[in-house]
C-alpha cells in the first residue's frame, strides 16, 4: 500500500519540482490600466446648401432691401415704363461703370468648405487586459493577449476660416451719351435713386451676366465641439522577455476594434460681402472603425500573483466621418498613441 501511494504521489513531484515552479505554472494575468491619448484629431466639413440665407444689410431711401451688395436695381413708381427704372442705385462710379453699363454684384457661399483640423490632447481611459500564457520557447514566453478599453475624446475648435465664394455679376444698360450720377467709396458717398423721384434711368433686366469664384470669398467663425466615447477592443499574441529578476518587456500587437458613440454641435456666424447670418446645429451617430495595434511594456512583479506594469501603444483605427444634421465631422484615429500604468494580478 506504500508503494503504490509512492507512485501516485510521483506526478505532483516532478510538478513541482524546481524546473516546474508554480510560478511557471499560472497561466493567466488580469491587468488594470490608465490610460492616457495622444494624437485624436477632428475637422467638420460642410457645403453651401446648408448655409443659413442671408437677410439684407442696406435699404434704399424708400426702405426697401438692396437686392445687390453694391446696389440695387428695382421697380420705379411707373412700374418700369419702357423697359428703364430710375429706381436704383450704386456704390462705386469708378469701378461700376463699364462702358455704357452699371455693374451690379452679389456674392453668395458656393461649393464645400472645410474647418482646420484640431484637437485637445490629452484624453482619459481606462483599459483591462486579460493575458493567456500557452507556453515558452527559449526562455521566452508566448500567449494570447485580450483587452477592453474606453477612452473619452473632448474636442473644441474656436477657430476662423474660410470657403469660397461664388460672385454672380450683372451688366444694367444705360442711354450712350449720358452720364450717370457720381459715387463714391471714399469718403462713403453712394447713389440711391428714389421711389417716385425721377432720375437717371437705367435698363431694368440685365444684358449680360458673369458668374466667378472668389476665393476666401467668406468666412465661417464661431465654435464647434465634438464628444465621443471610445469602446475599444484589442486581440492578438504576446510575447515576454525576461530582463533581470522580477522583470519582464512585454511586447504584443494584433487587430483593434473601435466603437464611437459621438455627439458633435457647432455655433457658426457666416459672413459674405458685409453680410452675416448665424448657422447653429447639433447630431449625434454611431459608428464601428477597425484597424490593428502594436504595444510594448514593462511589468515588474511584487511577489508571486501582484506586479507593476508601464506601457506604450500605438493604435491604428482610420478615419471615422458622419454627418451631424447639416454638418459632417471627420475624426483622424489613424495615428493614436497611448500611455498606459497599471496593476496585475496572476492567477
Amino acid at each position: 500500500m506504500n508503494m503504490m501511494r509512492y507512485i501516485w504521489m510521483l506526478p505532483a513531484t516532478v510538478l513541482l519540482a524546481p524546473g516546474a515552479r508554480a510560478e511557471n505554472i499560472v497561466t493567466n494575468r488580469l491587468t488594470l490600466s490608465a490610460r492616457v491619448g495622444f494624437n485624436f484629431s477632428a475637422r467638420f466639413k460642410g457645403d453651401a446648401s446648408g448655409l443659413p440665407t442671408f437677410a439684407p444689410t442696406r435699404t434704399t431711401p424708400h426702405g426697401d432691401a438692396y437686392n445687390y451688395d453694391d446696389g440695387y436695381v428695382l421697380t420705379d413708381s411707373s412700374g418700369n415704363y419702357g423697359g428703364q427704372t430710375w429706381y436704383w442705385g450704386y456704390d462705386d462710379s469708378a469701378s461700376q461703370i463699364a462702358g455704357n453699363t452699371i455693374l451690379m454684384s452679389r456674392s453668395t457661399p458656393g461649393g464645400d468648405f472645410t474647418s482646420p483640423s484640431f484637437g485637445d490632447d490629452p484624453s482619459w481611459g481606462a483599459e483591462l487586459t486579460y493575458n493567456r500564457w500557452l507556453g515558452q520557447w527559449q526562455g521566452v514566453h508566448y500567449g494570447l493577449e485580450i483587452a477592453a478599453n474606453w477612452q473619452n475624446l473632448c474636442l473644441r475648435d474656436d477657430s476662423t476660416f474660410y470657403g469660397n465664394a461664388t460672385r454672380v455679376r450683372d451688366a444694367y444698360p444705360f442711354t450712350p451719351g449720358t452720364t450717370p450720377p457720381a459715387a463714391t467709396l471714399t469718403p462713403n458717398n453712394p447713389y440711391q435713386g428714389n421711389y417716385s423721384d425721377e432720375g437717371f434711368l437705367l435698363g431694368d433686366t440685365p444684358g449680360s451676366s458673369t458668374t466667378s469664384v472668389v476665393p476666401g470669398g467668406f468666412e465661417i467663425s464661431g465654435r464647434r465641439r465634438y464628444e465621443a466615447d471610445l469602446w475599444g477592443f484589442r486581440l492578438g499574441p504576446y510575447l515576454s522577455f525576461p530582463l533581470v529578476d522580477h522583470l519582464n518587456l512585454g511586447l504584443s500587437g494584433g487587430l483593434a476594434v473601435g466603437l464611437l458613440n459621438s455627439e458633435a454641435s457647432w455655433s457658426d456666424t457666416i459672413t459674405v460681402a458685409g453680410k452675416s447670418a448665424p448657422s447653429t446645429g447639433s447630431g449625434s451617430d454611431f459608428g464601428v472603425v477597425w484597424g490593428g495595434f502594436a504595444a510594448a511594456n514593462l511589468s515588474w512583479d511584487l511577489n508571486g500573483r501582484w506586479g507593476a506594469t508601464i506601457g506604450a501603444q500605438y493604435q491604428y483605427l482610420g478615419t471615422y466621418e458622419a454627418g451631424f444634421g447639416g454638418r459632417r465631422v471627420e475624426v483622424d484615429l489613424s495615428e493614436s498613441f497611448f500611455l498606459l500604468l497599471g496593476v496585475s494580478y496572476r492567477f
